[in-house]
């Protein structure tokens, strides 16, 4: 059919003003989210690219933190948070909405815990049979039972308890926030180190220290596994001494000379910071990461005597040797996912406690009795916890499905109030009912424990003043602070 161009058809009226309406709508869904750069507003600056220390926003509480996270989902409901009301309807179906990862397993019947709890302390925190040594230093602790994400997905929560934003790669980290707000306290290491594991990589890899749209100088170094920690860290006998000077300071020339030809290049920039500190790591690193200059008492205390824990012990003994020489943030993790107990949760949950119960309860037993623990915030838990019904059949190769809606972390040091529980979930574990912590109220908690207010931690990307808690509801949760 034949049309006047200057008249449009009802179908390319929509078309065309299609984009129009949606442009005005998401503006303004923008600019309520405070999303919306203003032309007529000066963004603020970015602090100078270097780890030099900075000054807080106001008095900080903690210096280092070191996270002890749990890839997979650790069982609330079988390790931190008693729940009776599920003993007893072991078996009986529950009638609450379940939502399940895995369809083709689900099963609405509940799962009693297999373990006993008992009192600990003079806090009396109740505590699983499976975690002895977290047990005897419980009074050290604040065992937050109400944590939620919302999601049970596996990536989708890792990158909201590290990046600030659900299932959103691309953004920096927490650790990778602190470094740029507070700088370094040590010239002779980085900042932020990570602590991998023989098994693999943690599931999401890189993202897990990814520095986002940060400079690179601001993400995590990933130390190997095993020794050496870090590779080439020794020149070669021909190269050592005023020969490698020389060469060091020809290319430092060479790097600045292009550096000044071409100003504001974060990576080259991140790059000399990088060679430069690569220098003075020669001897500091190698001197931090050797665990054999640790009494025996020591090495006994983190499990390096015992095949199941000297692995994860030695991590822990090196995380705290790296704080006490000024690193900021330590993350220690585990290969891929080995809390994620879909199946065989009677065997699989007893293995991993077995492997990382003693050293975490030594890394803080450690950090206490050397006047540490005052200052560094210590953090241990996962993504999710796991649900109160059963995945599968009620046998021997039970095991529990995803729970992101609640689930249980601790803390520890660095200002948090010690020997106290807060918040809880239902009488059966499945959702966080008091107390709500998201992990945007971890993040603002961790940033004020280290004198930085979460609204006023930004960095100038793509047009705009970026943040960790970007555009979400947080608050700081008081409640579990030692009060000033």
């Amino acid at each position: 059919m034949w049309t006047d161009p200057r008249y449009p058809t009802r179908r390319s009226f929509l078309a065309n003003s299609a984009f129009g309406v949606g442009a005005v709508a998401l503006a303004q869904l923008l600019r309520e989210e405070g999303l919306l750069a203003d032309p007529g507003k000066a963004l603020p600056e970015n602090h100078p690219l270097s780890l030099e220390p900075r000054p807080a926003h106001f008095a900080p509480r903690a210096k280092a933190m070191i996270s002890l996270f749990m890839h997979g989902g650790p069982s609330h409901v079988d390790l931190f948070d008693p729940k009776p009301e599920l003993s007893k309807r072991h078996g009986v179906d529950y009638e609450g909405e379940v939502g399940f990862s895995f369809v083709n397993r689900a099963s609405k019947k509940l799962f009693g815990s297999p373990w006993k709890f008992a009192r600990h302390g003079e806090s009396g925190t109740e505590v699983s049979s499976l975690m002895p040594e977290i047990a005897s230093c419980v009074d050290d602790l604040c065992v937050i039972r109400s944590m939620h994400t919302g999601h049970n997905g596996h990536e989708v929560s890792i990158r909201f308890f590290h990046n600030g934003q659900p299932a959103q790669t691309g953004r920096p980290t927490i650790g990778s926030w602190l470094v740029y707000g507070l700088g370094s306290e040590s010239r002779e290491l980085p900042a932020y180190m990570v602590l991998s594991d023989p098994g693999g990589p943690p599931v999401d890899g890189p993202v897990n220290w990814s520095s986002g749209y940060m400079p690179a100088l601001y993400q995590g170094t990933v130390l190997r596994p095993e020794e050496p920690r870090i590779l080439n860290l020794d020149p070669p006998p021909t190269l050592k001494g005023p020969l490698q000077e020389q060469n060091l300071a020809f290319l430092d020339r060479l790097n600045r000379a292009h550096l000044a030809r071409h100003p504001g290049e974060a990576d080259l920039e991140s790059r000399i910071h990088s060679f430069e500190l690569a220098a003075r790591m020669q001897t500091a690193a190698k001197e931090a990461l050797d665990v054999t200059q640790e009494p025996r008492y020591i090495q006994e205390l983190y499990g390096l005597d015992d095949d199941a824990t000297r692995d994860y012990g030695t991590r822990c003994l090196i995380a705290r040797r790296l704080v006490e020489r000024g690193v900021r943030f330590v993350q220690i993790f585990l290969g891929n996912q080995p809390w994620d107990n879909h199946t065989g949760i009677q065997s699989g949950l007893p293995q991993i406690c077995r492997r990382t119960d003693k050293p975490s309860a030594a890394l803080v037993k450690d950090l206490k009795q050397r006047g540490l623990l005052d200052t560094t915030l210590v953090h241990w838990g996962g993504e999710i916890g796991r649900l109160p019904v059963v995945e599968g059949a009620l046998d021997a190769n039970a095991g529990r499905d995803h729970n992101g809606q609640g689930f249980t972390i601790w803390m520890a040091g660095g200002g948090i109030k010690p020997g106290m529980t807060f918040g809880s979930t239902d009488e059966v574990g499945h959702r966080a009912v008091e107390n709500v912590v998201t992990p945007n109220d971890f993040q603002a908690t961790v940033l004020d424990l280290f004198g930085l207010d979460h609204s006023r931690l930004t960095y100038q990307s793509n047009g705009r003043a970026q943040r960790l808690i970007d555009g979400r509801e947080a608050r700081v949760v008081k409640e579990i602070l030692r009060s000033s």
